[in-house]
């Protein structure tokens, strides 16, 4: 089983990287993570991401979907929203790994995160998260949505990503006050 006991640095998922610099996954875990791309597809979005986004009721969003990958084993899904007005046209819309990851492509075209909020649930595990988890049936999972916001206010991508619990989370976050 691969390990689940990690540090992580939330605001290096959210910092365009640089020129060159894979993506903060891929740095992070090294050759022992990766991850596939499961789908790419504009859709309505779950009511609390439609509600993050701030999207009108029907209203679709750009999906990218993947399967985070340590070990060879699956340990999270993550599942990334876009409003349509930003990833439309853009290579968040195509199905293909974005080099840098994509918060340095958004930074390219204009989305750089100011505020980000992230919400998390430990919960049982659904049906198809047992499944593509290679979970027992009754297992938890952690649930986080985080919410990345412009210094306008405006949100501009809702993760959502459910990860294999038990699981040791270990946030740091510097703030920059001279800014």
């Amino acid at each position: 089983m691969a390990d689940m006991e990690r540090e992580s640095d939330s605001l290096a998922y959210v910092a365009p990287q640089e020129a060159g610099q894979a993506d903060a996954w891929t740095r992070e875990a090294g050759k022992r993570g990766g991850q596939q791309l499961a789908e790419v597809a504009e859709v309505i979005p779950p009511t609390i991401v439609a509600a993050a986004l701030r999207l009108s009721p029907g209203e679709t969003a750009v999906v990218r979907r993947r399967l985070i990958l340590l070990g060879g084993e699956v340990i999270e899904l993550a599942d990334s929203y876009y409003p349509g007005a930003v990833a439309r046209g853009t290579p968040l819309a195509e199905r293909r790994k974005i080099k840098g990851g994509a918060p340095t492509l958004l930074a390219e075209l204009g989305y750089e995160a100011r505020h980000v909020s992230e919400d998390l649930e430990f919960r049982a595990a659904q049906e198809a998260e047992l499944r593509a988890l290679a979970l027992p049936a009754g297992a938890s999972v952690l649930s986080l949505l985080r919410t990345s916001v412009t210094e306008d206010g405006a949100p501009f991508e809702v993760q959502h990503m459910v990860m294999k619990a038990p699981r040791r989370l270990h946030y740091e976050i510097e703030v920059d006050r001279h800014a």
